[in-house]
């Protein structure tokens, strides 16, 4: 049996670790050994501890693996996916780095290395939808809305964090890059906010994230892009106040004597406000719009996703709609349908017919089910 290693226990890579281990020998890796210890007691799991931070170490364990899934915070994405370069392995990666990661694709091509980053929901299947279109039509647009978001909304911040905090505050301070009219613009994170309507949701706002990342090089040729992040409203202005007011600055300060940074003390007053509880349940809600001409004629397609918390399993949407499709990818790597070397963000996927039918067939099995409208007209 093929065997799997997942770098990364937290709400998403336990997710993997339990889907992937129905087919393949999983170990499960990360530094929480308590974690560990509860998810190899449940289920069908191997598990190990390592310090990713440590080159060696992390060397070492991924010797007799097949694959490696990275499910790492953003601080440590990087380096440890250079890691898995250099060891000659495979790799399908969620983690969200503020590096670039095309920077690596020289390097994972010298060691023979396929490697599928930003493999989650957005990125991930968003890039994966716009790399299916652009194989089949001229996109002059491309839209992306996209938020985790708590089912009950608690004062004062209406949010829960459905992946790593550290990596929802890098969110929230990285310059947001997008394109319009064939010009980049770099704009402020939480900026642009602007109220949007769903079905069964309600008002939400929209701001603007650097969530294009790959895109913006691969997608070149397109005039139009933006991705923006959707909460409940107020919350950006929230978010933009603490950012003024310098609370998730990582320079160090003196305070009475002492040197510390400000984003550790909000860290260690926020997240504790910000994680999931017993009985929280969350949702997920995206929505594309692809705009442009396919076979001479103007035509719109528009994708809708509305996931909900799984009761039976207790999984959160965000795991669910980003870790199975990392695992889809995974099975594809894994089986040797997508073996393209080097740094492959998830749209050269999507340019793979087969391939993307593949995923998107792999989450309806999972009930993650993209709602998709065509809309044609005559020139």
């Amino acid at each position: 049996m093929k065997k799997i290693v997942v770098l990364g226990s937290g709400l998403v890579g336990k997710v993997m670790a339990i889907d992937l281990s129905k087919n393949y020998d999983v170990t499960l890796a990360d530094i929480n050994k308590p974690a560990l210890e509860q998810i190899a007691k449940d289920h069908n799991v191997n598990v190990v501890t390592c310090d990713f931070s440590k080159k060696s170490d992390l060397k070492n364990l991924l010797l007799p693996f097949d694959l490696v899934i990275g499910a790492v915070p953003g601080f440590l994405g990087f380096e440890t996916l250079k890691t898995i370069i250099e060891s000659g392995k495979n790799v399908v990666d969620i983690s969200f780095f503020p590096e670039e990661a095309l920077e690596l694709d020289a390097l994972a091509k010298q060691y023979n290395v396929t490697a599928v980053v930003d493999c989650g929901v957005a990125p991930g299947m968003c890039n994966m939808i716009a790399g299916y279109h652009n194989k089949k039509m001229k996109i002059n647009k491309y839209e992306c809305l996209v938020g985790g978001l708590p089912q009950k909304r608690e004062w004062p911040f209406e949010y829960k964090a459905v992946f790593s905090p550290i990596d929802v505050i890098e969110e929230y301070t990285r310059p947001a890059r997008y394109v319009e009219n064939s010009n980049l613009i770099i704009r402020e994170a939480l900026s642009d906010i602007v109220e949007e309507e769903f079905d069964r949701i309600g008002k939400l706002e929209s701001f603007n994230s650097d969530g294009l990342r790959s895109m913006i090089s691969t997608f070149s040729h397109v005039p139009n892009l933006k991705e923006k992040t959707l909460r409940y409203a107020g919350h950006a202005e929230l978010m933009r106040i603490f950012r003024e007011t310098g609370l998730f600055s990582k320079e160090k300060i003196n305070v009475k004597g002492l040197e510390i940074s400000p984003l550790d003390l909000t860290t260690k007053l926020l997240f504790p406000k910000w994680k999931m509880k017993e009985g929280d349940e969350d949702f997920t809600v995206m929505r594309i719009i692809i705009e442009g001409e396919e076979n001479n004629m103007p035509v719109t397609y528009i994708y809708n996703l509305h996931d909900l918390f799984d009761r039976n399993s207790k999984t959160t949407s965000m795991a669910r709609t980003t870790g199975f499709t990392c695992t889809a990818a995974a099975h594809l790597v894994i089986e040797n349908k997508f073996t393209r070397k080097g740094i492959s963000p998830p749209e050269y996927i999507g340019e793979d017919e087969g391939c993307y039918k593949f995923v998107l067939g792999y989450l309806e099995e999972r009930n993650v089910k993209y709602k998709i409208d065509v809309i044609k007209k005559n020139k």
